[in-house]
């Protein structure tokens, strides 16, 4: 069997190549096919901000002049800043199930970090906490959400063989609010603390505007930076990558399903829970043309599944039932609209009170994501 190599990519094609990899690997699986487009403004340096604070290479792997396999490594100087340490970062991985492809990719992806003075590689990431993370570890057989990976079974066993360590599980609860008849509740707990929450301290939850959506994603921001700023392996979204991600989410993106929670005059809670339009890409095969534009305009009226992507609460009103304020209201939506439930997630598997929260609506852990470390040798 012919040798692997690994290189950097160079130019629109190799570009196209590291894209198209996961269409043949994973043909016929789970796997929904991202559009292409956007993958290709994902990954251009000159158009995400993430390059504003970070830098990357790209690199594919082949056998006999075909691409077999990909990876990323990237070092993140916010990481640094706010989560200390002196780590750097893989992402993007895909591989045939051939050891030497991954073990090649692998060390490619440590000797990049190791040139740049870094001590762990952690991963996958791609690129960031705020980005899809973690290798699927639980759940292979589900079709993954919009937002989330998805990976075959043996890419665990390819990087734990070769000494990865885990790092955090992170989880994806579902929820089936709609079996939820009208006077079905949460746990009592739930439903006390959102009453609290209106007539003690005054908190109303109303629904995002799409029409005035930059402002509201940069308050939605706002509370995503405070309430998760404490949390192992955040790091805060900046202003440009908070308009990029805007641009991206606008054609997605359902009123309904978007909240602000506000006590007098002050932002202090948000949920940003989106549509599954991965049940729309499944059938479009990453193309808008010639039949894509049609599957998602007529698709998205038939979606019934949504992702609660983020809810958070700033941290000086977290005693206050905000949180449980969006519970409820998310359960009031879902008595009114197609979608009757979904997954929430992803959730640290340290944080406790979100995932006592998530089993008193009701909920089970469906998939699990694991980020892995290494420590990197000199």
């Amino acid at each position: 069997m012919a040798d692997v190599s690994v290189r950097p990519i160079d130019g629109r094609r190799d570009l196209n190549a590291f894209i198209k990899l996961p269409f043949r690997l994973h043909r016929g699986t789970p796997w929904v096919p991202p559009l292409v487009f956007e993958r290709r403004e994902f990954l251009d340096r000159d158009k995400n901000p993430f390059f504003e604070h970070a830098e990357a290479e790209y690199f594919l792997a082949e056998r006999d002049g075909e691409v077999v396999g990909r990876i990323t490594a990237h070092v993140d100087e916010r990481w640094t800043q706010f989560q200390g340490g002196n780590d750097g970062m893989f992402g993007f991985f895909e591989s045939e199930n051939d050891s030497e492809v991954a073990r090649a990719l692998v060390d490619t992806a440590k000797g990049w970090l190791l040139e740049r003075g870094r001590e762990r590689m952690l991963g996958p990431m791609d690129f960031t906490t705020n980005d899809e993370c973690g290798l699927l570890i639980e759940g292979y057989e589900l079709h993954p959400m919009v937002l989330e990976p998805w990976h075959p079974p043996y890419y665990r066993q390819l990087l734990e063989g070769f000494g990865m360590e885990k790092t955090m599980d992170l989880l994806m609860w579902e929820l089936h609010l709609g079996r939820l008849k009208q006077g079905d509740r949460f746990h009592d707990f739930i439903h006390e603390a959102a009453g609290k929450a209106e007539t003690e301290h005054g908190v109303t939850v109303r629904h995002m505007r799409k029409r005035d959506l930059e402002a509201e994603v940069s308050r939605f921001m706002e509370v995503y930076n405070a309430a998760w700023g404490p949390n192992w392996g955040f790091v805060p979204i900046t202003e440009e990558e908070v308009r990029f991600q805007a641009k991206n989410l606008k054609p997605i993106l359902d009123e309904n399903w978007a909240m602000i929670a506000e006590r007098e005059g002050e932002v202090v809670g948000a949920a940003l829970t989106l549509p599954d339009v991965n049940e729309v890409l499944a059938k479009m095969n990453g193309r808008l043309f010639p039949f894509g534009w049609w599957h998602f305009l007529t698709g998205r009226r038939r979606i019934d599944q949504v992702r609660v992507f983020a809810l958070g609460v700033k941290p000086e009103y977290q005693h206050y039932g905000v949180a449980a304020a969006l519970y409820v209201r998310h359960r009031e939506v879902a008595t009114r609209m197609r979608q009757k439930g979904g997954e929430m997630g992803w959730i640290r598997e340290t944080s406790e009170p979100m995932n006592r929260a998530m089993e008193g609506m009701g909920g089970r852990v469906v998939k699990r994501y694991r980020l892995y470390e290494q420590p990197l040798a000199r």
